[in-house]
Parts: C-alpha cells; structure tokens; sequence
C-alpha cells in the first residue's frame, strides 16, 4: 500500500504497522522504557498566577501522556532571574516546589 493509498483509506479499514518497534521496549542508559514514544519538554505557559506556581491542570498534562516511554517536564525557572517569558513554572519556591509534588 502506497503512502497515497493509506491517505485515502476509508476510516474502518485496517492499515499495517509500518514500525512495530515503535511500541518495543528499549534500553536507554540504565533505565528500560515500555516504548519508544519520547514527549520532549514543552512549556506551554499554564502555571497558576500571582507566583508561577505548577497546578492541577498541569499535573493533567502530564498524566495524560503517562504512555509515552520517555517524558521530560518542561523548562523550569530555578530563580526568578531565570524567566525567560510569562507564566512559566518555577521550582525556586517552597509552594512551586509543592505544586510540581503534585
């Protein structure tokens, strides 16, 4: 089946797994992955205001993409010099440091 021809494909049909692997277990470094689905850091600007707190919405997130095999938070202010933009979370405060616990 040619790349056009799966485009095309009516929804109830079945398309092959081109990449099996791809839900494989994989070794990286000491730690042994469920699959090969790795969520890059994404900081998508939702932490809770006044404060740049982490919140539930956040912990939504997150464990919404509990599957993946490899997943890295995203960036972090670990001093309040250290924000690059608005509504970023940090982790330099006792209530951030809590939010991100949750």
């Amino acid at each position: 089946m040619t790349k056009r021809q799966m485009i095309r494909a009516p929804i109830n049909e079945e398309i092959p797994m081109q990449h099996p692997s791809l839900f494989t277990p994989v070794t990286l470094g000491r730690q042994v992955l469920k699959n090969r689905i790795v969520l890059p850091p994404l900081t998508r600007q939702r932490s809770a205001q006044p404060g740049n707190v982490p919140n539930a919405l956040m912990a939504d997130y997150y464990r919404q993409r509990a599957g993946a095999g490899f997943m890295v938070s995203e960036g972090t202010q670990i001093e309040p010099r250290g924000q690059g933009y608005a509504w970023t979370p940090g982790i330099h405060r006792q209530a951030q440091i809590d939010g991100w616990r949750k």
